[in-house]
């Protein structure tokens, strides 16, 4: 069976081909279909050597997210600057289609990444993704009263968990989450009651 080719040069841009292969089975099949005896078969190597380099499945699991959110969702965010002309909600839906956007393209890897931040290693994603996000929401946020910021992390942090929650269990659909986002953010900082 011939790989797709985007599948292919997932695989192929890996720093470890073993981080291809789970970043694969999360994207097609999902969580539970990352068993390491079928990532050795799929590696043509033994289960004792990918032992070797991780010793459990959930530290695999955790690498292979990293690596992918890393080059598809935080690569962006580092080199863009706002202006200062910027609006608030521009700034901020800014960062949210950056990270959410490739996301639409990954339903399941989406789902195994939010289960993975209840998981062993967790902390490890949730801590990527607050050292490439708070830097550029702090830029954003920079001629926003202080009191107000502070609030509106608090708001969209939750919002961004709840909508997560909500994909997670099937209740809304992947391309809902980055909408519902983008009319919260609007209701918040630029909505008119």
């Amino acid at each position: 069976m011939q790989k797709a080719p985007a599948r292919a040069r997932l695989e192929e841009a890996a720093p470890d081909p073993l981080i291809g292969i789970v970043v694969d089975l999360l994207d097609t099949e999902g969580y539970e279909a990352v068993q390491l005896r079928e990532v050795a078969r799929r590696a043509r190597m033994s289960l004792a050597t990918i032992y070797k380099r991780y010793r459990t499945r959930d530290e695999l699991i955790v690498a292979a997210l990293e690596w992918w959110v890393t080059a598809n969702r935080y690569a962006e965010l580092a080199s863009s600057t706002t202006s200062a002309d910027t609006t608030l909600y521009d700034g901020l839906m800014r960062i949210f289609r950056t990270v959410f956007q490739p996301w639409e393209s990954h339903p399941q890897l989406l789902k195994s990444y939010f289960r993975a931040l209840s998981g062993p290693g967790g902390d490890r994603l949730t801590q990527l993704g607050f050292d490439a996000v708070v830097p550029t929401a702090r830029e954003v946020l920079a001629h926003a009263d202080p009191e107000f910021a502070r609030d509106l992390e608090g708001i969209l942090t939750s919002l961004v968990y709840g909508v997560l929650g909500q994909l997670a269990i099937d209740a809304i659909d992947v391309t809902d989450v980055l909408p519902s986002i983008e009319r919260a953010v609007f209701w918040l900082v630029d909505g008119r009651s």
